[in-house]
């Protein structure tokens, strides 16, 4: 598969748009007309050609401009980048899980030779040419799993297994929705999950943790998560508040179709063979609700979801302030069809 890769903003001039293709493949994530919080986990198999599930970690369009997101904000803030000492061993992992799925994956931009320990690792698109050792630290310019996570696309949380708990003890976040990678370093799965309105007396974390603690290496699962944004900023972190909160007011009736995009997670975890800790990688697309119009059905399905949604679920997506201007765009939209349960767009 050739892919052409775009060069795009994700903040200041915002040049970043999707093709007719990467609407086309967007993981809508609403199978019904109403929405709660779910733990909604499935095999991460593969899925259809084309679809941003058929290869475990997904390479798209926007490949260049999400590496060098991260590279800008990794150079203003470093601190987005946090591993603990312990982890080590998954660190390796990472670079395994990374090199070895895109090598196989998409041989046209990245290669990958082994001899033994000795590897060889080629990135066509962003011009490396590494050699190293593999569990040699010293053999690359700075630590593995930095080496290899910029890289790649989404943000990655590697969860270490110890006293039936998960923690997030090493990880790289540079395009997260309104957290802290900084502030959730070292805590329990509960503990950072634990701002979702309704989720803890519901007991969704406590299933899927005890879901997760037995995850097997080979048998990687997935799920969705949404929220929307003004303007298609990756960067919406916590500590940049400052930067992107404002735009939040900016929406108007006549903006909005074209400044506020839904923001889909596509979160899948890996148990991982060395150091037996759990990737949880948290890969985002994001589409305007103008491109989304391309497809009827998502439309429809978006609106009469928002309408539902539950008050505290909306306040904790953030999407108070602009929320009515989103439903008056879509409403009209709406002919009242009664639609199939599923995310396809026809």
């Amino acid at each position: 598969m050739n892919m052409a890769f775009k060069q795009e903003t994700l903040r200041d001039d915002y040049t970043f748009s999707n093709s007719p293709e990467s609407v086309r493949r967007f993981p809508f994530p609403f199978d019904e007309d109403e929405y709660m919080y779910s733990v909604n986990i499935e095999p991460h198999d593969a899925g259809p050609p084309g679809a941003v599930t058929e290869y475990a970690i997904d390479i798209d369009e926007h490949y260049l401009t999400e590496c060098e997101e991260r590279r800008i904000v990794l150079e203003d803030d470093h601190g987005r980048y946090v591993a603990l000492p312990h982890m080590m061993d998954a660190q390796w992992d990472m670079v395994e899980l990374v090199m070895t799925n895109l090598a196989k994956d998409y041989p046209e931009s990245f290669q990958l030779t082994q001899d033994g320990d000795n590897w060889h690792w080629v990135n066509k698109p962003l011009g490396i040419d590494q050699q190293f050792v593999f569990g040699d630290t010293s053999t690359l310019p700075m630590e593995p799993f930095e080496f290899i996570s910029r890289q790649v696309q989404g943000d990655w949380v590697i969860m270490d297994q110890r006293d039936d708990d998960l923690f997030a003890d090493l990880g790289i976040v540079t395009g997260q929705a309104d957290w802290s990678v900084a502030f959730d370093a070292g805590m329990s799965f509960k503990e950072w999950h634990a701002p979702v309105p309704h989720a803890p007396e519901m007991g969704i974390f406590d299933r899927a943790l005890k879901y997760l603690l037995h995850l097997q290496y080979g048998s990687p699962v997935r799920r969705t998560n949404w929220r929307m944004c003004v303007n298609p900023r990756l960067d919406t972190s916590s500590e940049k508040w400052h930067l992107w909160g404002p735009d939040n007011v900016s929406v108007t009736a006549e903006n909005v179709a074209e400044k506020v995009y839904l923001r889909v997670e596509l979160q899948a975890l890996f148990r991982l063979p060395r150091s037996n800790a759990i990737a949880f990688s948290i890969r985002t697309y994001m589409v305007s609700l103008e491109d989304l119009a391309m497809y009827p059905r998502w439309i429809k399905r978006l609106y009469r979801v928002l309408n539902s949604l539950h008050p505290d679920l909306a306040e904790y997506k953030g999407l108070n302030s602009y929320l009515p201007y989103v439903l008056e765009w879509l409403k009209p939209q709406d002919d009242g069809e009664v639609l199939p349960k599923g995310t396809q767009p026809e």
